[in-house]
């Protein structure tokens, strides 16, 4: 679903890499956890796979498309493969919770009657169907990040990427977010979460890859966040 292969990035005026030489794949229906300390090159992974910057060499592969080879007007369509939730919601403060999660499937043109059908079931999904109506300033921070969740994923895309999703959010309502997760794996979406939640990733044992210094210096199947002693 996901492939590096030699991909090294090096921002202009910067002489160190971002990343440097990774080479990783990440199958289909993978819960994969992206760790590392500030700067380790997290963020600059998320945005080539979203294809918001272009690898300075190697190739970078989603859902098997080549996103380094790919046009720009081809973008939009690979993004609607991929559902992306961040740290700070990006909700629309003017929609309510309905809202915002159909406004993901009102800008792809999808018929009225299959938008209210697929946006009631996502925000069953999320446990947040009573919530409809309710603008985000009327929610919580979790209730506002499962909103978040359920636009990302109401167009069922095969991939879900999310930018540390707990990091405003109370321990109690980051761990049933990543039970959310889980279940939405548990459909057949590939999850890839990056995040610095030690207490969370060592609960969920999924595989763990560790980025430092823009380099790959830990891969492992049912891993944790730092080194086990």
């Amino acid at each position: 679903m996901i492939e590096f292969e030699n991909v090294t990035k090096i921002y202009p005026g910067s002489k160190k890499p971002a990343l440097e030489n990774v080479n990783l794949s990440i199958e289909e229906s993978e819960f994969v956890f992206l760790v590392g300390p500030s700067g380790s090159g997290k963020t600059t992974f998320i945005k080539l796979l979203l294809r918001e910057i272009l690898p300075t060499k190697g190739t970078v592969r989603v859902a098997g498309i080549d996103v380094t080879k790919l046009r720009s007007w081809k973008v939009p369509y690979l993004r609607r493969h991929i559902g992306c939730v961040f740290q700070d919601f990006k909700l629309l403060p003017n929609k309510t919770a309905y809202e915002n999660v159909a406004f993901a499937l009102e800008v792809l043109g999808r018929p009225k009657r299959l938008i209210e059908e697929q946006v009631m079931e996502v925000l069953r999904l999320v446990g947040l169907e009573h919530k409809a109506s309710n603008f985000p300033n009327e929610l919580s921070g979790g209730e506002q990040q499962r909103i978040s969740i359920a636009r990302a994923i109401v167009n069922h895309p095969p991939i879900l990427l999310a930018d540390e999703p707990t990091g405003n959010l109370d321990p109690a309502t980051s761990a049933e977010l990543m039970g959310l997760f889980d279940r939405i794996n548990r459909t057949g979406t590939t999850v890839v979460i990056a995040t610095h939640n030690k207490e969370l990733v060592d609960i969920m044992r999924k595989r763990v890859i560790a980025l430092e210094d823009g380099k790959i210096v830990r891969d492992q199947v049912r891993g944790v966040y730092g080194y086990e002693i």
